[in-house]
């Protein structure tokens, strides 16, 4: 399960380059990075030694970010009024990221709603149609981004 893309620097850094791949409706922004560190005080170092601490040097530092997968999800309101609708595209999004993590190289990924869906052509909310055009389009998306990535 990829991690997520929660500051506005990652999200920023990752918008700022062209998009991998676009489709009608969405696109889809890589950067093979991990994300900032998060900001606040370092943690205090307690003068005396640790019982449970050795004399051995570690060989890295503890708390080096995994090699992995992160997702950041941009979905305006203006481009989908109703949150259920919001909540049902985000859930897609996440669940293609899912099912294509293992073509799709690691680092910061961003997918963005570019454009509204047709609310004539759908006008409920959270129909079976919305879902599966936009599962059809966002794995349509995910393997052309894959392949911008390899080349």
């Amino acid at each position: 399960m990829p991690g997520r893309v929660v500051h506005s620097v990652d999200f920023q850094r990752v918008l700022a380059t062209a998009p991998k791949a676009r489709s009608a409706h969405f696109a889809a922004h890589h950067v093979a990075d991990e994300p900032s560190r998060t900001r606040g005080r370092p943690p205090t170092v307690a003068a005396e030694k640790l019982s449970t601490e050795t004399d051995r040097d570690v060989a890295g530092p503890v708390d080096k970010f995994r090699p992995g997968q992160w997702l950041g999800l941009v979905v305006p309101r203006r481009l989908a009024r109703r949150a259920v609708t919001r909540q049902l595209l985000k859930r897609q999004m996440r669940a293609a990221l899912q099912r294509h993590a293992v073509a799709l190289p690691g680092g910061l990924w961003v997918l963005r709603l570019r454009s509204g869906f047709d609310s004539q052509r759908y006008p409920s909310a959270a129909s079976t149609a919305l879902r599966q055009a936009v599962r059809g389009e966002l794995d349509a998306l995910l393997v052309a981004a894959a392949a911008a990535t390899r080349r």
